[in-house]
């Protein structure tokens, strides 16, 4: 093909169309040739389009239905941000661990929260003894989330804080520590995941029953599309329900049937469905068989601007698109021959690539031992780099387009998925549900309720063990090539003391801060939960005077009841 900025033909192919949407589109200066000095086009596809039956489904790039991708420069307009996952001990150790990042090249940051945190719970509750500080960083008031983020303006740093059940006052927390920075909240970018339907499917992490946490979430829509429009307030989740033993099919859709019951949300709430849905974003796994995982995401985004479009009424491009970061698959490392999970992870974030992610965080090779050391970060880091900066993936867009197979996989992939969006719908009474907000959501619900999904996943992974444990399924280091002169790793480890000092630092704060104006806080917020008036400023008027994140989870635990999942033999 011709450079697209010269071609004067002017037929109304596709090829035209894409033609001029990159020639209107700004490209980075960089060179776009092969190692070996060869000119590359931006992107490959045939002349006739008409030859290739059903090639309306892959389209060109920028084009829907998106199966190539959103943008026509492919990655020679922008890059995937490079995103690491950090979290770790109190805020200023994090603190620390973000500069290093950002100093060795990362676009992004990405919070891991400790479990007491995402349970929301304070660090000198009775539940969260021995657990403060070991999977991420401990967040007990706005003054920790003003520690974590000393020294990096949130307003020049796009920011992913991975927590769902208490993320709404955790993100409070984080405006309030931008408002003490100076900082205008209206510029802030970002993603919250705030997806608690993955949590009662896969993770586990609530509070309180479903609708409460809806209530929030949809109140935290209002609020991010009124005031804060480039901040995404939801990332759909599927990597943790694939990280629990779901297929890949499963991961793609009961992640996207969540997407749509957020949509049917935000109707709900009459919010208009091409204003919202482009603050919607999405959280994929990136596991370790190559073209499954590619065709996987083009199908994610090809069925999203399809619903989008056809059953919510979407007008908009940016309301069809499937906007997703990727975090490679951290149950595909191994505790055995951990240097091994270097090359998965390799593969798994080039698949990831080439299926087109915005954004990409890379495991490093000791996290299935411990939270990473500096060194393995920069490991992972530098992976990321070598893939951007050498191996000429971001050349050309979608490069694989075409592939039969990988288009066979595609095509394999969406109709698994469209045969369960089906079933899940049938479980909440199909198009004619009766629930409030809408037939995806009645039929989330209602699995949720039922344990469907929590079996069905259960399921899949009983399938996997039963092949690893008979040898159908190999794993290097594990089942097969067990031989290795592999060292003794030199893990991360994080003192008691940090606990310690922790809760000293939070009993401190309790007798510092004006008790009175933070009784009051808390009483006007249970008093705004019991009616149908939006939450988030009543929540920021608590962080404000210094409430503390159990403080808050505790006070509407105490209006709204907490959630026990049923028993499943």
């Amino acid at each position: 093909m011709s450079d697209p900025k010269s071609d004067t033909k002017s037929d109304t192919s596709g090829h035209e169309r894409w033609r001029h949407r990159y020639a209107a589109s700004t490209v980075r200066e960089a060179d776009f040739t092969s190692l070996s000095g060869m000119a590359l086009d931006p992107v490959y596809g045939p002349v006739d389009e008409s030859t290739y039956p059903g090639f309306d489904r892959i389209g060109w790039p920028g084009e829907y239905p998106y199966t190539r991708g959103l943008y026509p420069t492919g990655y020679r307009g922008r890059t995937w941000t490079i995103r690491q996952f950090a979290g770790f001990g109190n805020a200023a150790q994090t603190n620390e661990r973000y500069r290093m990042i950002l100093r060795s090249g990362g676009g992004g940051l990405s919070v891991a929260f400790d479990m007491p945190t995402l349970m929301g719970r304070d660090s000198d509750d009775s539940h969260s003894l021995g657990e403060v500080g070991h999977c991420g960083v401990a967040i007990d008031s706005a003054v920790d989330m003003e520690r974590l983020f000393a020294g990096i303006p949130l307003n020049s740093v796009t920011t992913s804080m991975t927590i769902s059940g208490p993320a709404v006052p955790v993100f409070c927390m984080y405006l309030v520590a931008a408002e003490r920075q100076g900082v205008d909240i209206a510029g802030l970018n970002g993603t919250l995941q705030t997806d608690i339907f993955k949590e009662y499917i896969a993770q586990k992490e609530w509070l309180f029953t479903p609708e409460p946490h809806l209530r929030l979430i949809g109140d935290l829509m209002e609020y991010c599309a009124s005031r804060i429009p480039a901040y995404k307030p939801l990332s759909v989740s599927g990597y943790h329900i694939r990280e629990a033993g779901s297929t890949a099919a499963q991961e793609l859709a009961y992640t996207l049937a969540d997407g749509f019951g957020y949509v049917e949300l935000g109707q709900s709430r009459g919010l208009d469905v091409d204003t919202f849905a482009p603050g919607l974003s999405f959280f994929f796994d990136a596991h370790i068989d190559f073209f499954e995982e590619i065709a996987k995401f083009r199908a994610a985004r090809r069925i999203w601007a399809r619903w989008l479009r056809d059953v919510y009424g979407a007008k908009t491009e940016k309301a069809q698109w499937l906007r997703f970061p990727t975090q490679t698959a951290g149950v595909s490392l191994t505790a055995q021959q951990p240097y091994n999970n270097v090359v998965r992870t390799t593969v798994e974030a080039l698949a990831a690539v080439l299926g087109g992610t915005n954004s990409l965080h890379t495991n490093a090779l000791d996290e299935t031992l411990a939270l990473p050391t500096e060194r393995a970060a920069e490991i992972a880091m530098r992976t990321q780099q070598v893939l951007m900066e050498e191996t000429g993936v971001v050349n050309v867009a979608d490069p694989l387009g075409g592939s039969w197979y990988v288009e066979a996989l595609t095509d394999r992939i969406e109709a698994e998925a469209e045969a369960i969006f089906a079933r899940i719908k049938t479980m909440g009474g199909g198009d004619d549900a009766t629930h409030s907000i809408g037939p995806m959501t009645s039929g989330i619900l209602r699995g949720i309720e039922d344990g469907w999904f929590m079996s069905e996943i259960a399921e899949s992974a009983f399938q996997y063990q039963t092949a690893l444990e008979k040898g159908d399924k190999r794993v290097v280091g594990v089942n097969c090539h067990q031989s290795s002169v592999t060292d003794d790793l030199e893990i991360l480890r994080v003192s008691h003391e940090v606990e310690v000092d922790q809760v000293a630092a939070l009993r401190q704060r309790r007798e510092d801060r004006d008790s009175a104006a933070l009784d009051a806080a808390l009483h006007h917020l249970v008093d705004v939960s019991r009616t149908e008036d939006n939450m988030i400023e009543a929540m920021l008027t608590a962080v404000r005077a210094e409430a503390t994140l159990g403080e808050i989870c505790d006070a509407l635990r105490a209006e709204w009841g907490e959630y026990h999942e049923p028993a499943r033999f």
